[in-house]
């Protein structure tokens, strides 16, 4: 929000020769005065900007020499000279066009003079033969005939001259492009050259005159032959697909250009053009200079992107205006466009599709201008009834959904040219343009466009294009819903652009159009109820998604069209505020009008903030928005209080505490988005405060001189910026107690962020500029040490954003003194950089660097550098120091690890154990890339220590480098042994040998030096990676060196080299010659880097060490080739070739990996090809792509199917690679190909390698699944476009299928020929129908229709259900209803004898999924869908013996009930004023009699294993609680009976029955209980309970859910049955219980949640409580413990049981958020609250204190125990942990409990416990004190960052325990004068950050 400061404009200064320099002085006059004056002061000047101010003297000074009417000698070599200086400049040097301006404005008299100098000096350049000066040449060709009159002249004088230097200077530019084949940088600027020359020599012969004639001219005339030699180089350059494709397009603008010049007559250029176009050239009607120049073009073998250049040429070079052409360029328009249609299926390349549909476009303009003025039978041809016009829309729906948005553009530029094309072949009226939405072409068009789906994106370009034509009104009057359908569909983001664009045309254009024919303001209403009715219902009740996009993509727009909405708005959301308040998953009308207030803010259409507050809404609700359970309400309150449209508005005080209450509770947001956006607000409100703070500093200051009036504050200056600083110390103040012991990631991601908004924001003034507020002011030495311990963290992102807010602050802040502590500090991050833990060693790199950066490195270090501190200047004092830190620290760690690695090479298991090498490397590496290592000044040693690093790496990775290039790295113990156990060793590892060639099992390895290794229990199992080796730690420890250890280690290792030396690689200078002193790294390091890379990338198995292997090897493979250095910029290609020839040789010996899906092969050939420049023909990716599709092709010749498995791999890399984009899509086809034929190799490799192949292709062609729908309507797209695409796939899939289909019904033996059927069902099933397909038969998808129905008998379940699944997209919907007929009646007869359950199961799934696709399409609801429906319902009740037992088969019975379970679904609703549907076709009693005779009524004679069981039963189950609920819908109409009896659900034996008894009414089942299976309620609760203890957890939620429905219903009932039931409580208490732990799964949890909610009124918030305090209190710890959870959806249902606790009659007094829908963590903070009142109210405060001071203090954790368990794990285990929450915050629990216990306690006037209880609590207390001061001192020194699970763990119980002890105190009496005491007159804001005293561990 701050002003950018204007970029300075940066000239560079014009030079001219020594010769012409020694000219200007002879001439210089004394005074100074003359030209020669000017230009040599002009010249001896080194700024270009000055240099333009006397250049512009040049003419005035002229005009007043001109009076003379003599041209001196002294003028005439000054404009000699100008015209050198002029020719001299570069072209985009503002100087150039300054001196062309002011020569053009010379008096007439002189420029003949000029003349003559341009046409001189010009002449010289000319005469150049250096080829590589020609560019400067050919720029100046261009700058002097672009408006440059002088320029221009001088080109004529010596146009034969200039147009024979541009034949010679392309002949011999072309030439050397061919010598620097390779050199990719060479040829890339030589292809620039070339382009220029094209369009310099095209602009020659349109901007000069004498070309008119030139036909004239005889052919032995200089400038005809050269015009015939470049027309010639022209035809060669647009058919040379060498060249870049710019190169080949302009060259074929330039061939019709000349063509058009040189030709005679002009009326027969068309039908010559024509004639080349369509490959039909007459060669004897055609001159001799045209066949000699462009003979390669009239035959019939034209290449088709040299006929698609000439397209463009042709239409971009002729004139179409106004027909000037005639008919003969009517026929050759109409020719174009056939040729187009024809490239158009031909090209497949990216690049020259974009091509193609920009000439397309191209064609619709010039075909516009056409019609303006044509012929009746053009007309005819080109009207939207045309087969033109036809294959024109063909084109458009076939690409308006192309991956290339450029190409998606041009689609709607073509259908939009396609309106106005139509548009004028009709017949004209003075209504045109309303007569047009009734033309029949564009009615039915319209039609068809809505009745596509949503998620196509081009129906959305179309429709705003039509609404251009045929406005808003005529698609209103055809889809009246369609605002709300759009807004529906803004929960896709990838839509939401389309759908906003769309809305806003149509609102737009429908306003304009009410307003234009009311006579009154009550259009407003009907445009109200067409636009903001749907927008006012999505943002009360849609998807979080949905309101979000809406929000920011419809809402302002819509605002911004008619500002007086927002009244309308406010007011209908006002009243419904308190009605709808919203939820966790809705926003109610709340968070609609936070949304609306919010966007009127930002976008000005509200006033000010007083116009918010004081009229729209209220104070208490700004609150409840910022707290509100919904975050984007949440998001929206905090936008509304800190957006503004003007910068300087001033924050007013109420905002001021709003922020700080929205930041207590809003900090701990899991979800990256909300956090993303709260800092963002933020940050928005400090630049507002500090714009607005200046503005206040300026009225300060005009305060004491007079007092103006002013709108930005009613108080003083000086008051609203102490008010400022307050405030911005507060909000620090509480992010720093926000980072306290235990705090989680998003809270220290969240407060480290926002402290760094500030630390931006707030600069250091500088300047006598005042800066309000400055963070380094509020920084002491505690503050920085909390900084610094967030390195800790295991979250990388919190150390990043710790160090950077440390780097902000000023060096001052901090000063390292104490050199002891210091030496430890740095002594621990040496330490962390060798631990076993990962996370550590990034610990020890922040630790370093800010040591490094600090200038506190221990004294000791400056040994390490030998040269002295170089003298610099100030400026760069900073910079040195920093750099001779690095190198000390480098050299430091390096010598480390130099003894680190020699001792490996002796043993490496110690090292795994003890001094992991990986950590060193990291720090050396984070070291280095904080350095800026392009200006170094200690080079030198700077060189020794590169070498060193080179070096070290390479040992390090050799000593590693045989686990991981094992072929079982992961079980690999690499044992150090003496010659006795040699033999032993290689007796296992010759077990576990793998087939491969590594040496590193040819023998074992003896290693000399090992006194720590146990070698008695070596025995076969030690290659297992549960196999340990017994060795000595760090400490003397002995600890188990298990193979995760040895392989992390080498893993590890391999990856901090490899990204070490890419490092090195992207940042070191390259010497450029040997010896050079400008460079750190030689061309030989470079070499042997890329060896490296090369060898590992090749030969490691294990996935994390070639994958961190290729991120180095990308840097460098980046650096090479933009390498000037030949022969490292050839280097990859050299590398490629190899491999592949490797590749295709399958030698025995070769090295390469074939498991691991090729290992890190596809890695190192996916990074040699995606470095190669794109801007380039990418010929490498072309030639590796074909080769590599034909080695993945099935082979019958090869013996090894080696080759085959790599392609296959290295396909599936590169088709994944995004930097490859667009240039794969050509070979995606036969990539398709090659994998579904993989599919069906004998050998597993081939088939798991192409499946791997095939599902990137799925996801390449459709886009990446966003959601869990597997077939989403996303991720498909319409079979005329899929076909389009890939159009030799249609015959392909087709042939596959047909053969799988033939064979689908054969013996088992034969159908595993065909194992690919799932692959062509998978691809098949992703394509679907469009209205829009035409009838085009050539890729009709009819065919494949038979195939996929025979498909569904396969014998393969997933096979059937897949055929079910691909059948959908193919039936059109209208088809729908008819096919299912069909398919039913396919179905057998209960009186057939003969049938197969296979065809019957693949029919009924077929039936399934269309009726599905039926039900969830939009005819959802009208007449037409409920009568098709009614007569499938009918045709099922014809087969419903498959649903019953005379069907033997529980599958196909299952499926066929969720046939009539889905009819049920669609026949819900009837229609008005007829009977229901379902009961009119007796459909409900045929269902009861399926229900009541199935075996979930009678029992199942077999055993539970008979296939199909547990999905029949819940089929059956979810058939039978939907008549449950159609019962329960028609018994107010008339008494019912219910579907099934109690007394047979009661009896049934299946846990089923539990979801159907939740279902259905407690009242009345319950009761009859006793009767029907002899239980008592009492009884019945026991055994519900009993299985809720017992069953599998999903029936563990159902059971205690309707145990919990069972006891609630008992506490509504008599006082007999209450009184009777309430023993048994316990034991339910203690399931609740049981059910709310966070190891527990989620599902489990929320039935935990959902008990308790309902039954709060009961037990929690009872006034008079039913169960004991202890049971009651452990209810509320459950609450506590579920608001708690990681799990968002617990937290959230928890809070709907605080919120009933607050909305009871006796506790909506307790806080001022009853009724309101709360965030978890105040509602915390408000439950603790309402849970201290009731123990007011229930008078047992004597009996809870205790136990919430047990809580505070933690009981039940042992100290010790917890100490020693989590160093053992710490220890021994690498990855292993217990469950963590890692959004659960101890010590806030703790300090809400500490405020309410506080507030409680002062409003009791005596000491509720008694004194032996109170001194039992104070013994614990202190005892519990005592033995945290003990285990803190056996800590080591620096223990935050060695020892930090620990150090934390003891923090927090130190905490509790002092907060414990505060109570205590303040329970006897005793207040010390060291004891913090909070009374109750504190604020909740000070209460909440209440800072509990700490140990101090300073440096």
């Amino acid at each position: 929000m701050g002003v950018k400061k204007k970029k300075e404009m940066q000239v560079a200064a014009l030079t001219i020769c020594r010769q012409d320099l020694e000219t200007l002085r002879s001439l210089a006059d004394v005074e100074g005065k003359n030209l020669a004056s000017l230009l040599l002061h002009c010249v001896q000047l080194t700024d270009g900007v000055s240099q333009i101010h006397y250049v512009k003297q040049i003419v005035p000074l002229l005009e007043k020499a001109n009076k003379n009417g003599v041209c001196d000698p002294t003028i005439r070599s000054c404009l000699d000279i100008l015209a050198g200086i002029y020719l001299s400049l570069s072209l985009k040097n503002p100087l150039k066009k300054v001196l062309a301006s002011s020569l053009d404005d010379l008096p007439e008299f002189f420029l003949t003079e000029a003349a003559q100098s341009f046409t001189s000096r010009l002449q010289e350049d000319l005469d150049s033969t250096d080829l590589y000066s020609y560019r400067k040449v050919i720029d100046n060709l261009s700058s002097c005939m672009e408006n440059f009159n002088l320029g221009r002249t001088s080109v004529s004088n010596l146009l034969k001259n200039v147009l024979h230097f541009l034949q010679k200077s392309l002949i011999e530019i072309l030439e050397e492009n061919r010598k620097f084949a390779g050199n990719h940088i060479v040829q890339t600027q030589l292809m620039n050259d070339l382009l220029v020359g094209i369009r310099v020599s095209m602009m020659l012969v349109q901007k000069l005159q004498d070309f008119q004639g030139i036909h004239l001219k005889i052919s032995s005339s200089p400038i005809w032959q050269s015009m015939c030699g470049l027309l010639s180089i022209f035809t060669k350059f647009v058919s040379d697909d060498d060249l870049l494709q710019t190169v080949q397009s302009t060259s074929g603008l330039a061939v019709i250009l000349f063509i058009k010049i040189m030709f005679h007559p002009p009326e027969k250029i068309p039908d010559l053009i024509g004639s080349l176009l369509l490959q039909s050239v007459d060669r004897t009607s055609i001159p001799e200079w045209f066949l000699t120049c462009c003979g390669s073009l009239c035959g019939a073998d034209v290449s088709p992107p040299a006929l698609l250049f000439l397209c463009q040429g042709t239409l971009t070079m002729l004139d179409w205006q106004n027909g000037r052409m005639g008919p003969s360029g009517e026929a050759l328009l109409l020719d174009i466009v056939h040729v187009l249609f024809t490239l158009s299926s031909q090209i497949k390349e990216s690049t020259l599709e974009m091509f193609v549909s920009k000439i397309l476009a191209s064609w619709t303009n010039s075909a516009i201008h056409v019609l303006e003025s044509s012929s009746p039978s053009l007309k005819n041809s080109l009207n939207g009834n045309s087969s033109i016009v036809g294959r024109l829309l063909e084109y458009v729906y076939t690409h308006w959904e192309h991956p290339l948005d450029a190409l998606r553009h041009q689609t709607k530029i073509i259908f939009r040219n396609i309106l106005q094309m139509h548009q004028l072949t009709v017949e004209e009226s003075d209504s045109e343009k309303s007569d047009l939405a009734t033309d029949r072409f564009i009615f039915e068009l319209t039609q068809s466009l809505l009745r596509l789906e949503w998620h196509v994106k081009g129906k959305y370009l179309c429709l705003g294009c039509l609404v251009d034509y045929i406005g808003t009104e005529h698609i209103l009057a055809l889809a009246k819903t369609i605002p709300s359908q759009m807004l529906e569909v803004m929960g896709d983001q990838s839509l939401v652009p389309y759908a906003s664009d769309l809305l806003e045309t149509m609102f737009k254009n429908h306003k304009s159009r009410l307003k234009s024919q009311a006579v009154d303001s009550t259009w407003i209403d009907k445009w109200h109820e067409t636009w903001v009715s749907p927008l006012l219902f999505i943002l009360c009740e849609g998807n979080l998604d949905q309101k979000s996009y809406v929000i920011d993509y419809y809402l302002p727009k819509l605002l911004n069209c008619n500002p007086e909405s927002l009244s309308y708005m406010v007011k209908i959301l006002q009243t419904s505020a308190d009605t709808k308040t919203g939820s966790f998953n809705t926003r109610g009308a709340l968070g609609a009008l936070m949304a609306c207030l919010r966007t009127a803010r930002a976008h000005g259409h509200l006033h000010s903030a007083a116009d918010a507050w004081g009229t729209l809404v209220s104070s208490a609700r700004i609150k409840q928005g910022l707290v509100h359970q919904h975050c984007q309400v949440r998001i929206d309150t905090l936008g509304l209080l800190c957006e503004s449209n003007r910068s300087t508005e001033i924050v007013s005080t109420e905002e001021m505490q709003w922020i700080q209450f929205f930041i207590t509770y809003n900090l701990n947001s899991q979800s990256p988005a909300v956090r993303q956006q709260i800092c963002s607000l933020l940050r928005k409100l400090f630049c507002r405060i500090q714009e607005s703070s200046q503005t206040l500093y300026k009225l300060e200051q005009s305060k004491g001189k007079h007092e103006p009036e002013n709108d930005l504050t009613t108080q003083h200056p000086s008051v609203s910026l102490q008010q400022y600083k307050n405030f911005m110390s507060s909000i620090c103040s509480s992010l720093f107690e926000a980072l306290f012991p235990g705090s989680s990631y998003p809270t220290r991601f969240s407060a480290l962020t926002i402290l760094g908004s500030i630390a931006e924001v707030f600069p250091v003034p500088e300047g006598g500029v005042q800066t309000v507020y400055q963070l380094s002011h509020d920084i002491d030495f505690g503050r920085f040490q909390t900084l610094v311990e967030c390195f800790t963290s295991t979250f990388e992102e919190v150390k990043i954003l710790a160090f950077d807010l440390l780097m902000k602050l000023p060096k001052t802040v901090v000063q390292f003194q104490d050199s002891e502590k210091l030496q430890g500090l740095f002594q621990a991050a040496l330490e962390l950089s060798t631990s076993t833990k990962p996370y550590d060693c990034v610990t020890a790199s922040y630790m370093l660097n800010l040591l490094i950066w600090q200038n506190a490195l221990p004294s000791s270090l400056s040994a390490y550098v030998k040269t002295q501190q170089v003298a610099c200047e100030d400026g760069d004092k900073s910079a040195a120091w920093v750099e001779r830190n690095t190198l000390m620290v480098i050299k430091c760690l390096l010598e480390n690890l130099e003894e680190e690695v020699s001792q490996a090479e002796n043993s490496l298991l110690q090292a795994a154990a003890s001094f992991p090498m990986y950590g060193r490397v990291h720090c050396i590496t984070a070291a280095l890339q904080k350095l800026s290592l392009n200006s170094l000044q200690l080079v030198s040693e700077w060189r020794a220590v590169v070498e060193k690093l080179l070096l070290m790496s390479y040992r390090l990775s050799a000593v590693v480098s045989p686990v991981i290039q094992s072929s079982s790295p992961e079980g690999l113990i690499p044992m150090d042994t003496d010659s006795e156990s040699a033999s032993r060793l290689q007796t296992i590892l010759s077990e576990v040998q793998p087939r491969d060639s590594n040496d590193y099992f040819n023998q074992a390895k003896i290693l000399k030096e090992h006194d720590s290794f146990d070698l008695e229990d070596l025995n076969a199992s030690m290659p297992n990676i549960d196999t340990a080796a017994e060795i000595k730690g760090k400490e003397g420890k002995t600890c188990d060196v298990t193979a995760q250890m040895v392989l992390v280690c080498c893993w590890r290792s391999m990856k901090e080299v490899a990204l070490l030396l890419g490092t090195l690689c992207q940042l070191l200078p390259l010497q450029s010659v040997p010896a050079s002193p400008d460079g750190l790294l030689t061309v030989e390091q470079v070499k042997e880097i890329g060896d490296y890379f090369k060898q590992h990338l090749l030969q490691s198995r294990h996935r994390g060490a070639f994958e961190l292997a290729y991120t180095g090897f990308v840097k460098l493979t980046e650096i090479l080739n933009r390498c000037h250095n030949v022969s490292l910029q050839k280097l990859p290609e050299q590398w490629l070739w190899n491999v592949l020839e490797e590749i295709k040789c399958s030698n025995p010996s070769s090295k390469l990996c074939t498991t691991r899906r090729s290992a890190g092969i596809p890695f190192y050939i996916q990074a040699l090809l995606a470095s190669e420049p794109k801007k380039g023909k990418m010929d490498l990716l072309k030639i590796t792509m074909k080769e590599l599709i034909s080695l993945a092709g099935p082979t019958d010749d090869s013996p090894s199917t080696v080759p085959q498995v790599h392609a296959l791999n290295i396909l599936r890399a590169l088709y994944r690679d995004t930097r490859l984009g667009g240039n794969v899509i050509p070979y995606i086809a036969d990539g398709a190909k090659a994998a579904i034929l993989g599919f069906t190799s004998p050998v597993w490799a081939v088939r798991n390698s192409s499946t791997l192949l095939f599902s990137t292709l799925i996801t390449r062609i459709f886009g990446v699944k966003r959601g869990k729908d597997e077939l989403s309507k996303k991720n498909r797209m319409t079979g005329s476009e899929f076909f389009s695409r890939f159009p030799e796939l249609y015959p392909f899939l087709l042939k596959q299928l047909e053969a799988v289909a033939n064979t689908v019904e054969s013996d088992m033996g034969e159908l595993n020929r065909h194992p690919s059927m799932f692959l062509l069902l998978l691809v098949l099933g992703r394509l679907y129908p469009s209205p829009m397909d035409g009838t085009s038969s050539a890729l009709s998808m009819a065919p494949f229709i038979p195939f996929i129905m025979r498909c569904g008998h396969s014998p393969f379940y997933r096979s059937r259900e897949m055929a079910a699944r691909a059948l959908v997209p193919f039936v059109m919907t209208d088809e729908i209803p008819d096919t299912i007929r069909t398919l039913l009646a396919r179905l057998p007869d209960c009186t057939d004898q003969c049938f197969r359950q296979n065809h019957i199961h693949g029919t009924l799934l077929q039936v399934f999924h269309l009726l599905q696709a039926f039900s969830d399409s939009k005819y959802r609801m009208n007449a037409y869908f409920q009568q098709e429906l009614a007569d499938v319902a009918v045709c099922t009740k014809a087969k419903l013996w498959l649903a019953k037992r005379q069907n033997p088969c529980l599958v196909t019975r299952a499926v066929y009930i969720d046939i009539l379970f889905l009819l049920t679904r669609c026949l819900d609703k009837p229609a008005k004023g007829a009977q229901p549907v379902l009961e009119h076709l007796g459909f409900w009693e045929e269902v009861r009699r399926i229900i009541s005779g199935s075996e979930l009524i009678t029992g199942f004679p077999y055993t539970f294993t008979v296939p199909g069981l547990p999905q029949y039963l819940q089929s059956l189950t979810k058939l039978a609680i939907a008549a449950v609920w159609a019962v329960a819908a028609q018994a107010g109409e008339q008494t019912r009976d219910v579907p099934i009896s109690f007394s047979q659900l009661l009896e049934s034996s299946f846990p089923e029955i539990l979801k159907i008894l939740h279902c259905m009414d407690t009242s009345e089942w319950l009761p009859q209980t006793k009767r029907c299976i002899h239980l008592t309620p009492k009884e019945f609760l026991l055994w519900i309970m009993d299985i809720a203890s017992n069953e599998r957890s999903e029936t563990q939620s159902v059971a205690l859910r309707l145990a919990s429905r069972v006891v609630a219903h008992c506490m509504q009932a008599r006082e007999e049955t209450r009184d009777s039931v309430v023993p048994e409580l316990k034991q339910w208490v203690q399931l609740v219980v049981s059910s709310c732990g966070d190891h527990l799964p989620t599902e489990s949890r929320l039935a935990a949640a959902e008990v308790l909610t309902s039954t709060t009124p009961f037990f929690l918030t009872n006034p008079h409580p039913i169960l004991g305090l202890q049971d009651t209190l452990a209810l509320w710890r459950c609450v506590f413990t579920l608001l708690q959870s990681e799990e968002q959806a617990v937290r959230d249902a928890a809070t709907e049981t605080v919120t009933t606790a607050m909305s009871q009659e006796n506790t909506c007094q307790s806080t001022e958020f009853a009724f309101c829908q709360l965030d978890a963590s105040i509602t915390l903070d408000l439950a603790l609250a309402v849970l201290c009142d009731l123990l007011q109210q229930w008078d047992q405060l004597a009996t809870g204190l205790p136990v919430l001071l047990g809580w505070l203090l933690g009981e039940g954790d042992d100290l010790v125990v917890c100490a020693e368990s989590a160093h053992q794990v710490e220890d021994d285990y690498l990855f292993e942990k217990a469950e963590v929450n890692f959004w659960a915050e101890t010590l806030i629990f703790v300090r809400y409990l500490y405020k309410h216990l506080f507030l409680l306690l002062s409003k009791s006037s005596w000491c509720p416990l008694s004194p032996e209880t109170l001194r039992h609590l104070q013994r614990t207390a202190s005892e519990r004190c005592h033995l945290l001061s003990q285990l803190f001192r056996e800590l080591p020194p620096t223990a935050e960052f060695l020892k930090t699970v620990e150090f934390t763990r003891l923090r927090i119980q130190e905490e509790r325990t002092l907060a414990g002890l505060r109570l205590l105190a303040f329970l006897e009496g005793r207040e010390g004068d060291d004891t913090l005491i909070l009374r109750a007159s504190d604020s909740p804001a000070e209460a909440n950050q209440l800072t509990l005293p700490r140990t101090e561990t300073a440096y």
